[in-house]
């Protein structure tokens, strides 16, 4: 037996917004790599972090400076990679990125 038109109409409607929820909905999982500061703050080169899906980079940090509020004073200088590219913080994650964390770093 055939859905009448108005009922086929509704299902589409309905298993596109259910298609929709679960993709934005589905947690996606990050590496990030820790250099100078944040490395010292964790003692670790590298940690894995999950964030719900449509997260901008931004939140990599404020979950960092949740985690270690120590590290407050590096927010407004540190810049952000994402697969080995510079990106803004407005920049979205997507499962599986490598993120990177760049303070201001000297040497010599």
């Amino acid at each position: 037996m055939a859905l009448p038109r108005q009922g086929r109409k509704n299902l589409v409607w309905w298993v596109n917004s259910l298609v929709i929820c679960v993709v934005m909905s589905t947690p996606l999982t990050v590496t990030i790599k820790l250099f100078a500061i944040y490395q010292e703050a964790y003692g670790e080169t590298e940690i894995q972090r999950t964030f719900p899906a449509g997260t901008a980079i931004a939140a990599v940090l404020e979950q960092i400076l949740q985690e270690k509020p120590q590290l407050a004073p590096w927010q407004s200088v540190t810049r952000f990679g994402r697969n080995q590219q510079f990106v803004t913080e407005n920049t979205l994650l997507q499962d599986g990125d490598e993120i990177v964390l760049i303070p201001p770093v000297s040497g010599g």
